[in-house]
């Protein structure tokens, strides 16, 4: 028998729990369907919200001949296959996890998608703008999925027809943290295992079941923050061992790469500044190799990182200096500061004692006359 989740698997709008920014009278996946509209798009979103779901009930309404590719196992030769396959339809391929397609991998892809010989629907839980090149970007529009609402978590119990107390709907609900997959899957282990559904049952069966490394969950954050705090502490040996857990947990090496960028400026920053190279060429590494070779430019990268000195000071100013333009505003630039193209301006003491010399300092100095005596690079 197919999981719970694909027996119930909504077929068209007039099924489908959620998303009413996106499907309801009037917006623009159903303005699509209505009008036989067939283009690109990528939907983002968390976990179990429906983005497979949608996109199969967008390439049925238009009678479009769907192919499912996951980004994680499939290459250039699952996307040649495609385009051989004599269809009279247009061909929709659906790309999940399209993030986990590397620069060249999406380079390859992109002729055939601007082309029109295919029409693309990548899903994503992790934002295109960083994980999507910007040449593909163009050629789609974006739709943001969000978490599914306690009320649409009841619905979609409701329409599994399984019998269970009120009880353990409402835990059913707080558990899955608005992931409709994940609260489908624990129903099915739950009705097989025990035979019924109750708050006890589902609690055995979830302390029994090998959980997944949740990207939104809190092993996922204790992870990271536990690597970030290892390079912090010029730890190497800890931040690796982090480092491996993430990536036998299935991280994606972008996200991991994207914190060691960050991580060069806010905590290396003027002590080293060569770590900002090295943890943008790791990053462009991964974005271009893929694991499961890049696990080793993320190793080297990381030992770097961890062994570097660290200074926080330019991300110390960074934050003084936010702090005081959401204090005060937009205060005046200084007179003597400005630019004075016209007779008036001069006039005005636009730009007045300022020469253009390198290292020049003028007397009246540069910071507004309000803040001119802080200091944010200490």
């Amino acid at each position: 028998m197919p999981p719970l989740a694909a027996r119930i698997r909504p077929r068209n709008l007039d099924e489908f729990i959620g998303q009413e920014h996106l499907v309801g009278p009037g917006k623009p996946i159903r303005e699509a369907i209505e009008k036989k509209h067939l283009f690109s798009f990528i939907l983002w979103g968390p976990p179990g919200v429906g983005k497979t779901t949608l996109a199969r009930i967008y390439a049925n309404a238009l009678d479009a001949e769907m192919f499912e590719l996951s980004a994680v196992s499939a290459g250039k030769e699952d996307i040649r296959k495609i385009l051989k396959t004599p269809s009279l339809r247009r061909k929709v391929l659906f790309l999940d996890e399209i993030h986990r397609f590397n620069k060249a991998q999406q380079d390859f892809l992109l002729p055939y998608v601007e082309s029109g010989e295919l029409t693309l629907i990548g899903a994503t839980t992790e934002n295109p703008s960083f994980e999507v090149i910007s040449a593909l970007l163009s050629r789609s529009r974006v739709f943001v999925l969000n978490e599914l609402g306690e009320d649409d978590m009841r619905q979609i119990i409701k329409r599994t027809k399984l019998k269970m107390p009120k009880a353990a709907v409402e835990w059913l609900v707080r558990m899955a943290n608005g992931d409709a997959r994940q609260m489908l899957t624990l129903m099915d282990q739950t009705q097989e295992l025990h035979g019924k559904i109750t708050v006890d049952t589902l609690e055995n069966t979830l302390q029994s079941t090998h959980l997944r490394y949740d990207k939104k969950g809190e092993e996922h954050y204790n992870t990271i923050s536990a690597f970030i705090k290892s390079m912090r502490a010029s730890d190497p040996n800890a931040a690796i061992y982090y480092l491996v857990r993430m990536m036998e947990a299935g991280e994606d090496p972008l996200f991991i790469a994207r914190r060691m960028v960050v991580f060069a400026s806010e905590d290396i920053g003027l002590a080293q500044p060569t770590a900002l190279v090295v943890a943008n060429e790791v990053f462009r590494a991964c974005e271009v190799i893929g694991y499961p070779e890049c696990a080793i430019n993320l190793a080297h990268g990381v030992a770097y990182l961890a062994e570097a000195k660290k200074d926080r000071r330019s991300y110390d100013a960074l934050r003084a200096a936010q702090a005081d333009v959401r204090e005060f505003g937009n205060l005046p630039i200084p007179t003597h500061l400005r630019n004075a193209p016209t007779k008036l301006m001069k006039e005005l003491g636009y730009g007045e004692g300022q020469k253009w010399t390198a290292g020049f300092q003028h007397e009246k100095g540069y910071l507004p006359d309000k803040i001119k005596k802080k200091r944010y690079l200490k």
